[in-house]
């Protein structure tokens, strides 16, 4: 009798554990095809990308529209791409004045010799991920701004403001001073930048060393983690580093 017990015991074990497997299955293929149907939708422009936030693995992250660009799934260790993003009228700034890999010289040696650790987010006004990462960002450039390190928002607002539903969005610069936040702002206008990166969703932001070597890369905005302190650590190890 009690081995018929165990067998039927067993046997009730099982069906729950499939049943419960069969049922998370379902709900992960529900949000792939909910996500895939929004991402569709805003390629072809049916959906505004301002209303277009999803949930990935990494956190929210917004689409952004018309993105034909690779992602070159930059990651921990790549060379972070060079580029030259203006910082106001004729005016520019390149990442090779404070980066650079190593046994090359810095873009101005002479006047500017010191390298220094960037950190980098790509952001647009319409991206409401971004606009809940931002602030943690503004308290960890607070806390650093002092030391060897470079903070810089890049702007892509201009770069998507021919797409239906975005040709009013605010201009970066007075947007988010009236949030308070005081980072520097460089503009990719033309998204140039955006597609060396393959920053094909936002927020995207990358932590990169003295020798222009991605020591961080991180996709979205997940409410709850500790993104300042994951930060923070990485640019603490950066700074002590030669």
């Amino acid at each position: 009798m009690t081995k018929i017990l165990k067998i039927i015991f067993s046997f009730i074990l099982i069906v729950a554990i499939t049943s419960a497997q069969t049922e998370e299955k379902a709900q992960d293929d529900a949000k792939n095809k909910e996500i895939a149907e929004q991402k569709d939708a805003v390629q072809n422009k049916k959906l505004a990308p301002k209303e277009a936030v999803i949930e990935e693995r990494n956190g929210e992250v917004a689409i952004i529209p018309g993105d034909k660009s690779i992602d070159p799934g930059l990651k921990i260790g790549d060379i972070a791409p060079s580029w030259a993003l203006m910082v106001g009228p004729g005016q520019f700034e390149f990442l090779k004045n404070w980066t650079e890999v190593k046994g090359k010289r810095l873009r101005k040696p002479m006047s500017q010799p010191d390298r220094y650790v960037v950190v980098m987010s790509f952001f647009a006004t319409w991206c409401k991920p971004c606009m809940k990462e931002l602030p943690h960002l503004q308290n960890i450039y607070d806390k650093y701004k002092a030391e060897r390190i470079k903070f810089f928002l890049i702007d892509i607002t201009e770069a998507t403001r021919t797409v239906k539903g975005l040709e009013d969005m605010p201009k970066a610069g007075p947007f988010l001073a009236k949030k308070g936040l005081t980072m520097p702002i460089l503009y990719d206008s033309r998204g140039v930048a955006k597609e060396r990166y393959g920053a094909k969703t936002l927020p995207r932001l990358y932590v990169v060393d003295k020798y222009r070597t991605i020591r961080l890369a991180k996709k979205g905005f997940a409410e709850g983690e500790d993104f300042e302190g994951e930060v923070s650590a990485v640019i603490d190890e950066l700074l002590a580093e030669e």
